[in-house]
């Protein structure tokens, strides 16, 4: 008998962590579900949708397991949510298509940066923005969200970002199907990127950059010759508390998850830095 598979979704409070992959410093988020799984009668190794880095946030995280024979993930996710830490939780625990694996049937991600443009940080917010204002690069001249939005537009389409990410990441073609900048009240903005795939810190080097020509402090034709050649430059990565990941997209024949548990997750918090407005 086939020991059953599983595929969760899970959310998570990055600051809480360091990082999604288990290493020998802790708590990481591989680590501490694991830790659960293993107390709830499920020995199982985990496989994610990706790797989120130290401080990083996700509304939704999906990974893939195997569980032991005669259980099911119904079963588990009545057992499971006790035994998870304070900042990790999970939201849907389901059967996958018998070809599904969290990372490769994957067809693309959303991620969403929020960032302080103006006025004062809400407190409820701190842990999870930027505050362009506190930034030693970006200060005194804090960029306007319309230069912004401009510049992360320049960067939709299939190209080369390698400008934007370690070289531990494969150099190859990605494609940002959409980039748009969203108000979300007293000065706090958030940037909301949708593509088939990211390299690692390719989202927080992207937002860094495009807020540092928008501040004035990368010329113009530096940034273009960086999208359109891949040319390096002296850019910025923004601070890894402003970054979520919001959404893993797969095709409808593979997803596991139902359009409506997509549109208002079950046992998903409320408040920062989880809110459910639609895309930009």
């Amino acid at each position: 008998m086939t020991r059953p598979a599983a595929a969760l979704w899970i959310w998570y409070h990055g600051g809480t962590f360091l990082g999604f992959q288990r290493q020998a410093q802790s708590p990481t988020i591989q680590e501490s579900l694991e830790t659960a799984l293993r107390e709830v009668g499920v020995p199982a190794t985990v496989m994610p949708a990706g790797r989120t880095d130290r401080g990083v946030h996700a509304r939704m995280q999906v990974v893939s397991l195997r569980l032991e024979k005669g259980d099911s993930p119904e079963a588990l996710a009545t057992r499971l949510p006790a035994r998870l830490p304070v900042g990790l939780g999970l939201c849907v625990a389901r059967k996958p298509h018998p070809s599904f694996h969290a990372q490769w049937s994957a067809e693309g991600k959303t991620y969403r940066y929020r960032v302080q443009l103006g006025g004062t940080v809400a407190p409820e917010w701190r842990p999870y923005v930027m505050n362009a204002a506190e930034h030693p690069r970006l200060a005194p001249h804090v960029p306007s969200p319309e230069r912004l939005a401009e510049l992360l537009g320049m960067a939709v389409g299939q190209r080369d970002f390698t400008a934007f990410h370690e070289s531990s990441s494969p150099r190859k073609l990605r494609t940002l199907e959409s980039a748009t900048l969203r108000e979300l009240g007293g000065g706090l903005f958030e940037v909301v990127l949708r593509g088939d795939a990211f390299a690692r810190y390719q989202v927080r080097y992207l937002v860094g950059s495009a807020l540092l020509t928008a501040a004035g402090g990368l010329p113009e034709e530096l940034w273009r010759a960086s999208l359109e050649v891949g040319e390096r430059i002296p850019g910025l990565k923004a601070d890894a508390a402003g970054l979520l990941l919001w959404e893993v997209h797969y095709p409808a024949k593979l997803d596991p998850f139902t359009p409506a548990e997509r549109a208002a997750p079950p046992g998903l918090p409320e408040g920062p830095p989880f809110l459910g407005a639609p895309e930009g």
